[in-house]
């Protein structure tokens, strides 16, 4: 990458020194390292545009690894889904690799660190590890086991390895320094017994590595040149140096762990433990419902890969947390929907109209443009009856000066097609509007280049022939939480800001050209927003999910 092609944020700016300082561009490689205990968040969607963007710039490989340490909470399922998802957004990994891969050499070099009298068995309960192990002001006390020998450390390992304990009887702690500033040094467990069946291993092992050992480890058999993580890592940072210095050889490439910032996205939460209460207590329907921020239901409503891609190059790299408002993302989503959507008619708060001067029986199929954004225009065909549905906001029977739409005794024009004038208004007993007949200017057909056709007036709206018309069920999704930043106060749960409104379920109708529209499809609702279809919709009952709207609308509602 040259440094003349753009400025650098701060990770750009530490490989290229270490390029300066020595450093091969022919070592540089990158990981993506997520945990599959859960589905990916809008968080790793950031992380996984840094991480492959870099590996894109730099001509240089990125793995997938796996962090498949906790077999407890880890299923295959979650592994296949981080894959589409990795995929989807755009990306191609190098190797696709698992902390797995490496259980028996990580095992290898916790015997070794044993032998050099830098780990030992402890066989203290949890409680008094924790009470031991003193606070931040405190120095913590040593282990009464911490001076155990040598033998007696390798029997019990090996031992626990062979399955002879039960959970929580012994783990293996690293022999560093109980009084160290950094807590996270004061002899960190290297080891826990689990008897839980692994998706890859399956009951191989009793005994599984934690995070921070497996972690720094496996990028050094991978050879990552950068690991990067997020800020809550940095007090991680000199404990995973510490374990590189037990293993490493100078001859191979010494990884570098750098943190950058959390963006959090605001009306939502990106902690995947509480997404998975949303799942679990039925707040969602799954981890792919639409209000979730997991990349698999932002996916599902509509959201383009190319405008989360956009979203994270727009928010960058920062070196502190802050909450990105979501209607960034809407924005993103908006420029990049405009540009490849098809603009169709559909009605959601449908009122019959009918043209009384219309001939019985008579239909026409009326030309209409698919995207005017598209470099060569491309059309479809639209039919047009004497009976058709407006939306009800489209027509008042008395109006103030400044409503464009229809009213008794106005013109509008009819998207495609005709000049009509309200007529008058059909009501039911509860004086509400059942029907509104109009009367259309026979020549001034859109396109059609006669004078009456030219003629300009103030408002078009769009429509539906009912004849033609296709019912179709819509998913009006909204934030799923009012609090901007629901999880921000820990005494309060985080669940109290849930948006009851956060779903609507009307039932609309749309024009028959969308009757063969497959799943993902796009389109924009004319004057109404965007939708996508969603995998619940067949041939017999369509169904929509709304992805955004034309404009902000939330912030003029959350001033009010």
């Amino acid at each position: 990458m040259s440094t003349e092609e753009k400025s650098l944020n701060f990770i750009e700016q530490i490989i290229e020194d270490d390029l300066k300082n020595g450093l091969s561009a022919d070592k540089l490689r990158f990981r993506f390292p997520p945990e599959p205990n859960g589905y990916l968040h809008v968080g790793h969607a950031s992380a996984i545009c840094l991480n492959f963007g870099l590996g894109i710039d730099y001509k240089a490989p990125v793995n997938l690894r796996f962090d498949d340490t906790n077999p407890s909470k880890e299923e295959q399922e979650f592994v296949d889904a981080i894959k589409k998802d990795v995929e989807w957004l755009g990306f191609k990994w190098d190797k696709e690799c698992y902390a797995s891969d490496y259980f028996q050499q990580l095992y290898d070099w916790a015997v070794e660190l044993i032998k050099k009298d830098k780990a030992y068995v402890d066989s203290q309960s949890s409680e008094d590890m924790a009470i031991q192990k003193g606070t931040p002001t405190t120095p913590g006390t040593d282990s009464p086991f911490r001076n155990r020998s040598i033998e007696e450390n390798l029997d019990l390992f090996t031992r626990m390895k062979n399955g002879e304990f039960e959970k929580g009887t012994h783990v293996l702690r690293a022999k560093i320094s109980m009084g160290a500033n950094n807590m996270l040094m004061r002899d960190p467990i290297i080891y826990r017994i689990m008897h839980a069946h692994h998706h890859r291993t399956g009951n191989d092992w009793c005994i599984y590595p934690m995070y921070d050992w497996a972690h720094g480890e496996s990028d050094y058999l991978e050879q990552i040149s950068h690991s990067f993580c997020t800020l809550e890592f940095l007090p991680h940072r000199e404990l995973y140096d510490w374990f590189l210095n037990q293993i490493y050889d100078e001859s191979k490439v010494r990884p570098k762990q750098r943190e950058f910032a959390r963006r959090n996205l605001s009306h939502t939460v990106v902690s995947k433990r509480k997404l998975a209460q949303l799942v679990d207590e039925k707040h969602v329907t799954g981890w792919d419902d639409p209000r979730m921020s997991t990349i698999s239901g932002m996916r599902r409503r509509g959201i383009t890969a190319a405008a989360i891609r956009n979203f994270a190059k727009t928010i960058g790299i920062a070196k502190r947390t802050n909450l990105i408002d979501v209607s960034l993302l809407d924005f993103c989503i908006r420029e990049d929907l405009n540009k490849v959507a098809p603009r169709v008619m559909a009605v959601l708060n449908p009122v019959k109209l009918v043209i009384t001067n219309y001939p019985d029986g008579q239909e026409e199929w009326l030309q209409a443009e698919n995207n005017p954004e598209e470099e060569v225009m491309t059309y479809r065909q639209v039919p047009f009856s004497k009976e058709i549905y407006i939306e009800r906001e489209d027509f008042q029977e008395e109006a103030h000066k400044k409503f464009f739409r229809l009213t008794l005794g106005t013109e509008v024009r009819l998207k495609n097609a005709y000049i009509i004038k309200g007529e008058s208004v059909v009501k039911d007993a509860d004086g509400n509007i059942t029907e509104i007949h109009c009367t259309y200017d026979v020549d001034s057909k859109s396109g059609s280049g006669t004078e009456a056709s030219n003629r300009k007036v103030k408002g078009v709206i769009h429509w539906v022939s009912i004849a033609h018309a296709k019912e179709a069920e819509v998913r009006v999704y909204d934030r799923l939480f009012t609090h901007e930043n629901p999880d921000g106060n820990k005494e309060v749960d985080f669940k109290e800001f849930i948006n009851p409104n956060s779903l609507e379920i009307i039932t609309g109708y749309v024009e028959p050209s969308l009757q063969t529209a497959k799943e993902l499809d796009h389109f924009q609702f004319q004057r109404l927003g965007y939708f996508c279809v969603d995998r619940d919709s067949t041939a017999e009952k369509l169904v929509f999910n709304k992805t955004v709207g034309l404009r902000d609308t939330w912030a003029k509602v959350s001033e009010q």
